[in-house]
């Protein structure tokens, strides 16, 4: 009777398509390399675990595949999408925004929607980009009905989503834009005018995130004057980065 013994290399192939199918069942994230430590003389059961995928590590994909399920506020019932964020997995910037709009809401991908068209704009006036140094994110991962700011029991049950992303991001940089982020982030009920333009040493666990405030794209929508201390907040952003 022929007998197959499966080598170290038909585990590691094994394994890798099994996170693949995984990655793509749930979230649609794909993850980095993964080196795989299999137990040795184990051919009942060829156990084997990822060093970067265990129990006590955390991923995008994970907490994506969380949010998803999330129902744990009111904003659960009226979304069509949860809104995880996108961007590089490796940022040199994350950006923070306050909540999902109608087009976000929509598509399932941040800012997308006017204001999206022109923070993309903005970014590149600065080198950054969501598809090659950004990740892009929102304090709240569900739609606010009629684009109302969110309530503080509805930022409290994304609280820690947010937390989580930033401990896996570990970005060299975060900026925040809009008062709702500000406010989250930072616990304070301080308004943009107060807070804009200014570095403030963020710390998430171990990291400590040099972190500026600026305005929502949306104000700067609103009107053409705006743009001008938004403006003066980048430049000084991208001074930061440069040195």
């Amino acid at each position: 009777m022929f007998k197959y013994t499966m080598t170290d290399a038909d585990r590691q192939k094994l394994a890798g398509f099994i996170d693949l199918a995984d990655n793509f069942l749930t979230s649609g994230y794909k993850s980095g390399p993964i080196e795989y430590i299999f137990k040795q003389n184990d051919i009942k059961t060829n156990s084997f675990k990822s060093l970067n995928s265990s129990q006590e590590s955390d991923s995008l994909e994970k907490i994506a595949s969380e949010i998803k399920a999330c129902k744990n506020c009111l904003l659960a019932v009226t979304r069509k999408n949860t809104v995880p964020g996108e961007g590089t997995a490796n940022p040199l910037v994350l950006v923070i925004g306050e909540g999902p709009g109608a087009e976000e809401d929509r598509q399932g991908r941040p800012f997308v929607g006017a204001a999206g068209q022109l923070l993309d704009k903005m970014l590149g006036a600065i080198n950054l980009s969501r598809t090659s140094n950004c990740f892009i994110a929102n304090s709240v991962k569900c739609r606010p009905p009629d684009n109302r700011d969110p309530h503080p029991e509805e930022r409290e049950a994304c609280a820690h989503f947010l937390q989580r992303q930033i401990a896996v991001l570990k970005p060299k940089f975060i900026l925040l834009v809009g008062v709702v982020a500000a406010q989250c982030l930072l616990n304070t009920k301080d308004p943009v005018g107060k807070l804009h333009g200014k570095f403030i040493d963020y710390k998430c666990g171990d990291l400590t995130i040099p972190l500026m405030v600026t305005y929502h794209p949306a104000w700067v929508l609103r009107n053409e004057e705006n743009k001008r201390p938004v403006w003066e907040d980048l430049k000084k952003f991208k001074s930061r980065i440069d040195s």
